[in-house]
């Protein structure tokens, strides 16, 4: 028995389906003799069609004065909330765990509370040195890699909004101290993609992260990797570690729905910082 055949199927809902998939694929529904053809139907049915899914916000006219019509915010959003069903830890565990063994650096995946970054994954390389910080950990966003990223991709207002005219606190001589400072530490973030660390939160440690962004671009948590600063020296390892941390992040990005749209990092040149 073929699918058109099978007698759970509902017609209606299947033609529905179709008109869907012709309209994003393309088809803005300019003529409709031609695309209830296609579908096989007739006019007054397409028109049904057209008149419903635009009810529900599935699809949407085209502004600009095109004619015609687009997939709607309606179906975008149900898309969204199905890619976000995959649990943010449940999609990273993996990639954090390639990670660390493919550089031979501890693995995090951080998120923002408020001021802090908090770690909520952790995954070390089987070698003798490896990162100590534990998951529930909780470092000042503004000094530390991972919540810099984050904040780099939230925009400047977000961040005046977020920390006012209060001082910041001093991790190492390294760590911005007022707003202007740490705006300024920020852009040179988001220009490159990832923030760099080199002992600049504990001496001695390395470490670069790359920002997680959800379907609409935002930055959701960051990952980085971190080890011993010789682990870090030259800059055909710093380029390694780079994109290696900036492919985990956008894998995991696009998991969650991402696919290059919006305010993100995707189209930020890997910048090595010596």
């Amino acid at each position: 028995m073929t699918e058109t055949e099978d007698a759970y199927i509902s017609a209606p809902v299947q033609r529905a389906a179709r008109l869907l998939r012709h309209i994003g694929e393309g088809d803005a529904v300019t003529n409709m003799a031609d695309t209830a053809r296609r579908i096989g139907i007739n006019r007054t049915t397409l028109l049904r069609l057209l008149r419903t899914l635009e009810a529900e916000r599935f699809i949407e006219r085209r502004g600009g004065g095109e004619l015609g019509w687009r997939i709607g915010t309606g179906l975008i959003g149900l898309a969204a909330q199905a890619f976000y069903s995959d649990d943010l830890v449940q999609v990273a565990v993996p990639v954090l765990t390639r990670l660390a063994d493919t550089l031979g650096l501890s693995a995090h995946l951080g998120v923002l509370d408020g001021r802090e970054v908090v770690y909520v994954v952790r995954r070390v390389p089987n070698l003798a040195f490896a990162s100590n910080i534990r998951v529930g950990s909780r470092l000042p966003a503004h000094a530390a890699n991972m919540g810099r990223i984050i904040l780099a991709h939230l925009g400047e207002e977000a961040v005046r909004h977020l920390f006012g005219k209060d001082a910041l606190a001093a991790a190492t001589p390294h760590t911005p101290t007022n707003l202007d400072a740490l705006l300024e530490r920020l852009a040179t973030d988001r220009a490159a993609g990832l923030a760099w660390s080199d002992g600049h939160y504990e001496a001695g440690i390395g470490s670069v992260a790359a920002a997680v962004l959800d379907a609409t671009g935002a930055p959701v948590a960051a990952l980085n990797v971190s080890g011993a600063r010789d682990s870090f020296v030259g800059e055909a390892r710093r380029a390694e570690i780079g994109r290696a941390v900036l492919a985990a992040a956008r894998e995991i990005s696009a998991r969650l729905g991402w696919t290059g749209a919006g305010h993100s990092a995707s189209g930020a040149h890997l910048r090595v910082v010596a």
